[in-house]
């Protein structure tokens, strides 16, 4: 009960369920044992306040391989919550500054706090503000965090100012793991297409 409870609050999209190591069908060995022995390593990570920063393009597996971690945690009764900006930010805005505060703060109850998709939020003044709150919080009370992107190392190395002390945080704590094998998104989409086409195709008679 407690772990269906946890996996209810900190997964709140049911698709991420069936995320796991079991169900890993080996399209990114190596990264996926990283991310393994991170949960194995957990209790250091925790104590050390150690992330992982899984970048790499589109359609490669990191939101697969984050929720790996994160329903592995849970399943040893660890607190995990795995979100993104944009419903962090939908949250925020319409609040006023004293519950966005506590809101943020809130962030910090879960053991594990895990970001997905860094990148794709808005660039308004506001939005980068909330953003650099929520993982300078973070930051500050020496907790744990992963996070998703998009983006290269590069490119968060060269930032403008205003995301480059987000970045800075983030390669602080978060130990960069690229996932840039192949696009799970299009073989899935090539191998449902081709499916498609063959029970389309399919003479049947009565």
């Amino acid at each position: 009960m407690m772990v269906e409870h946890l996996k209810a609050n900190g997964l709140q999209d049911r698709y991420l369920h069936d995320y796991t190591f079991k169900n890993d069908k080996g399209y990114n060995l190596k990264e996926i044992e990283k991310a393994h022995r991170y949960v194995t390593e957990w209790d250091t990570m925790k104590s050390e306040s150690r992330g992982l920063l899984l970048w790499g393009n589109v359609g490669t597996g990191k939101t697969y391989i984050a929720a790996c971690i994160a329903n592995a945690l849970i399943e040893q009764g660890v607190s995990v919550l795995m979100t993104n900006f944009s419903k962090i930010l939908n949250t925020l805005s319409p609040m006023y500054n004293g519950d966005r505060n506590a809101f943020i703060d809130s962030l910090n109850q879960y053991s594990l706090l895990i970001i997905d998709d860094l990148g794709i939020e808005r660039n308004s003044e506001f939005a980068l503000e909330q953003v650099f709150s929520v993982i300078d919080n973070r930051y500050r009370c020496k907790k744990p965090l992963i996070i998703t992107t998009n983006l290269t190392i590069d490119e968060m190395n060269h930032a403008d100012l205003a995301h480059t002390r987000i970045y800075d945080r983030i390669l602080e704590r978060c130990t960069p793991l690229m996932v840039n094998n192949q696009n799970i998104r299009k073989l899935n989409a090539e191998k449902n297409l081709k499916e498609a086409r063959k029970l389309l195709s399919d003479k049947r008679t009565d």
